[in-house]
């Protein structure tokens, strides 16, 4: 009996890793939820409940003994490539190609892996995305080195008051800052010519464009509290956006 109690224990463990992870890296409520049904089946617990807001996750099972679990979920972000990874463990488990111990190995080095790029480069792309955002808004070219330098240097801003406070809205709030002051500069000065243009280029890169998709989808699957929960933090967020913006506007 004792044996199966831990093994009961390590799937939990396993299975509530796998959901962590996922729910961290940006992923939808429901395919966390079925993920972790999905692993604790293929290991032959048939009887398993989840239930999973933004901030925490309870994982049940019945059988051979009534066990709850609880995690907090502090810290969440766009992560697509773990999302794929704990995906492809979840698949191997299903066929019978990992046991407990190596499905749980496999997600510890998933959740201790870092970034795949760099911060430098991250800067670098939002740059490039925010004169491409430019163009495609119908901007003018002279504008494209104008609209990259205000993007770069939000998105710099945003990562660096994330690292030393933890809150997404000052962050958001810090970026938008910088790049409404740097877009009028740059057009009060002649390097710039569309403003409105130049500041809607360059914010896209802090927009959460990944929240509010998946927030609907919540919706949508009947995760109410999940989906209006999302909402309300990329509400929030695009506030902080339009704060920032307007705070230099309005000087």
């Amino acid at each position: 009996m004792n044996e199966l109690l831990k093994r009961e224990h390590d799937i939990i463990k396993v299975c509530l890793l796998a959901g962590k992870i996922m729910l961290q890296s940006g992923a939808e409520t429901y395919r966390v939820e079925d993920t972790m049904m999905r692993i604790a089946a293929a290991f032959g617990v048939e009887n398993s409940h989840s239930y999973m807001t933004p901030t925490g996750i309870i994982f049940s099972v019945e059988e051979p003994q009534h066990i709850t679990r609880l995690i907090r979920i502090s810290d969440r972000t766009t992560n697509l490539d773990k999302i794929d990874q704990v995906n492809s463990v979840s698949r191997s488990i299903s066929l019978g190609e990992l046991t407990i111990e190596e499905a749980h190995r496999a997600l510890e080095k998933i959740e201790h892996e870092q970034a795949i790029y760099p911060t430098w480069l991250l800067i670098f792309l939002s740059a490039i995305a925010s004169g491409c955002f430019l163009i495609m808004f119908r901007g003018i070219w002279p504008d494209f080195v104008p609209a990259a330098i205000a993007g770069g240097l939000g998105f710099s801003c945003f990562v660096f008051m994330h690292r030393v406070i933890p809150v997404r809205f000052f962050a958001e709030f810090s970026g938008a800052l910088v790049i409404g002051i740097t877009s009028v500069w740059m057009v009060r000065y002649g390097f710039g010519h569309q403003l409105d243009t130049i500041i809607i280029s360059s914010v896209m890169p802090l927009v959460p464009g990944l929240l509010i998709t998946n927030a609907i989808r919540d919706l949508m699957a009947g995760h109410l509290i999940s989906g209006l929960s999302k909402g309300a933090e990329a509400f929030v967020t695009s506030f902080a956006i339009g704060a920032g913006i307007a705070f230099t506007l309005s000087f």
